[in-house]
């Protein structure tokens, strides 16, 4: 029990604050971070919607592998992967409950591993972009792809402030805490308690809102003041932007090595 409890108190608001600022601001010292982002991305979209299409167990399997392998070279944060964990048993758990309520049995399980097969390598391909690439890196790939500078900048705006955002939630949940009063009796199972934080969560939406109005509004002020929207919409200071990337030796060797992985994991499957 003392060893469950002492699991359990790493799980703090502090504890995710940090992980989700090392997931943001602290993926230079990752592997995959050197790589040219216009590479990564297409290698990404390749095993986001090809393993959709697979029924191959083994390459399935194989894809997972690889996915691990390049999940652990972007030094990916505990947290992140627990979210993901978490996330792949909530989803494929209830669809299993739900077949066998419905007269399924044991055999209705081999479906769901192919389906956490693709979920899981959809997700740490994910994982292994966004979070061994630093958000200008990314914001510059999809630039340079041919997406829009809007959504591109959008994409790197939300990956910078959320870890900002949610230090100003912690903020307002502390402030409440400190005014208020918690129960003085917890009940049964705890049940006073989370009760407790649920009006919490419910009374910080509001002034969570309004402070991320008023840091959006002094970026869009900061943005313009340095000719944000000038070059948004001239060629020549997108070309500027986008003079630093350039595909390396690691970039091909990355890329061929794991085409020729998956050459020969197709064959084989």
């Amino acid at each position: 029990m003392e060893l469950v409890r002492n699991w359990f108190s790493k799980f703090s608001l502090d504890r995710i604050q940090l992980e989700l600022m090392n997931t943001a601001y602290g993926s230079g010292h990752a592997s995959l971070s050197r790589l040219d982002p216009r590479g990564l991305l297409i290698w990404y979209l390749f095993f986001a919607i090809v393993p959709w299409f697979v029924n191959s167990l083994t390459v399935l399997a194989g894809m997972c592998l690889f996915m691990i392998v390049t999940t652990i070279l972007s030094r990916v944060t505990p947290f992140i992967i627990l979210v993901l964990c978490l996330g792949l048993i909530g989803q494929v758990g209830w669809l299993f409950i739900i077949s066998l309520f419905f007269g399924g049995d044991i055999s209705s399980a081999l479906p769901l591993l192919k389906l956490t097969l693709k979920l899981s390598v959809v997700s740490l391909a994910s994982i292994t972009v966004f979070s061994g690439l630093d958000p200008e890196k990314i914001s510059d790939g999809l630039l340079a792809l041919g997406i829009p500078a809007a959504f591109s900048f959008s994409l790197s705006y939300g990956y910078r402030i959320l870890p900002v955002l949610f230090e100003e939630f912690r903020n307002v949940l502390l402030s409440y805490r400190l005014r208020g009063k918690a129960p003085s009796r917890p009940g049964l199972l705890h049940w006073r308690i989370g009760v407790y934080y649920l009006k919490l969560l419910v009374y910080a939406f509001f002034p969570l809102m309004l402070a991320t109005a008023k840091r959006s509004r002094t970026t869009v002020e900061a943005l313009e003041t340095r000719g944000f929207s000038y070059g948004l919409n001239h060629p020549e200071a997108k070309k500027l932007k986008l003079s630093h990337l350039r595909f390396q030796m690691r970039d091909i060797l990355f890329l061929t090595g794991s085409a020729a992985y998956l050459t020969l994991l197709f064959w084989i499957g």
